[in-house]
Parts: structure tokens; C-alpha cells; sequence
């Protein structure tokens, strides 16, 4: 008889298929970093370098959805190489507060990215933006950890598109996210990209507060 996983994995094969959804490959280095995020044991630092970890493999999932152009430079050596370079336009805007815990991990990977701030109340209403100026003509990376039902990403993405910011260049960076979140937010913003780690229906809620040391 088929079992709820058995459910999650059908969808997390057939959310493969779709372009504005980017789940990362199930690969064991990928297991792994799950299993120790869930197990009860894990102390606090294991935890903290754990999650770093599986950040950084999503956000670099995510940069690898932005746009580039070629490039030459020069080797040590005198030689010419081929190469290619981040398009500029990009930046980072986390859904405060456990958008908050992605930004370490995307300056690990981008150092010099600006990143901007909007907050969220419980009762889905705008509390505090902080938005860059020319946002509307960038690519955002939008940081949220954990998509339960999606109605706070929905808000937020509202805010960014009242910004003039265009739907296609919301990238959308989580880690655990539920097959409802992903439909919800999909079915407002079909052009938003999702980048992931995991869709299961076992999302581990209390992932920012154990990485803030709140728990």
C-alpha cells in the first residue's frame, strides 16, 4: 500500500519536470545533511554548520539559474581563458526572521551582494521593507528558509512586484518546502522559480529557531 513518502516522492518526480521548480539532486552528501538537521541529537553547532552547508548548495543551485555573460582574463602564467561572469543586477532580499539565517551562506557565496529586508506579520500584513532603490531592474533571490503554505512568500513576492520588480526575476531560495506550499505560490506567481532542497510533507519547523539557538 502506498505510503505518504511514497506520495512526496512522486510529486518531488514529477516537480523535476517543471522549469520554475528546482528541487537538488537527492544525492547521499544530500541525505546525510538532512538526516543530521532532523535527529534530536544534534547539538547546537553541528547544527549551525550543518545547515550552512545545505544553504550554500541551494543558493549556488539558485545562482546557477541567473544570467551570465563570456569573459577573457589572463592566467598567471600569461595564458588567455575563456571564461564567463555574473551578469551585474543581482541581489538578496530575506523575509525577516528566518530569511535572516540564508544571508551568511549567500555572502559565503556572493560576498559583495547587497541585500535588502522585508518583514511579514502573522496576520500576512507588511511590518518593515527595506529595498534598494533600483530594485525593480534587478534579479532577486528571495530567502526563506522553510515553505509551509506559502502565504507569507506570497506576500512577499507582492511587495517586490508593487516595486516594479519583474516575476520572472524572483528566485525564490528554500530549503524544506511542502507540495502545497509550491502549489499556492505557483498558482499566484507561475513565473517565480523555486529552488529547493527537499518537498515533503515532514518539514521541520523548528529549523530557525534552533539555528538562532532560540529553541
Amino acid at each position: 500500500m502506498p505510503t505518504s513518502q511514497d506520495h512526496v516522492n512522486g510529486l518531488q518526480n514529477g516537480y523535476s519536470e517543471m522549469k520554475q521548480l528546482v528541487l537538488l539532486e537527492q544525492t547521499d552528501q544530500v541525505k546525510e545533511l538532512h538526516t543530521i538537521l532532523r535527529d534530536k541529537n544534534t547539538d547546537h553547532s553541528e547544527f549551525l554548520f550543518t545547515a550552512d552547508r545545505l544553504m550554500r548548495l541551494v543558493i549556488e543551485e539558485g545562482l546557477n539559474r541567473l544570467p551570465y555573460t563570456k569573459c577573457t582574463v589572463t592566467t598567471p602564467t600569461g595564458c588567455n581563458y575563456e571564461g564567463i561572469k555574473f551578469a551585474r543586477g543581482n541581489c538578496g532580499v530575506s523575509v525577516c526572521r528566518s530569511g535572516e539565517a540564508m544571508e551568511g551562506p549567500l555572502r559565503q557565496c556572493c560576498r559583495s551582494i547587497r541585500i535588502s529586508k522585508v518583514l511579514i506579520g502573522d496576520d500576512q500584513q507588511m511590518l518593515y521593507a527595506r529595498l534598494m532603490p533600483d530594485i525593480s531592474r534587478r534579479r532577486v533571490l528571495l530567502l526563506y528558509p522553510i515553505l509551509s503554505t506559502g502565504s507569507t512568500v506570497i506576500k512577499a513576492a507582492s511587495i517586490l512586484l508593487e516595486n516594479s520588480v519583474e516575476e520572472e526575476n524572483i528566485f525564490l531560495v528554500s530549503v524544506f518546502s511542502t507540495p502545497q506550499s509550491i502549489a499556492q505560490i505557483h498558482s499566484q506567481f507561475p513565473n517565480i522559480t523555486i529552488i529547493t532542497s527537499e518537498i515533503t510533507c515532514d518539514i521541520p519547523f523548528y529549523f530557525t529557531t534552533k539555528y538562532f539557538g532560540t529553541d
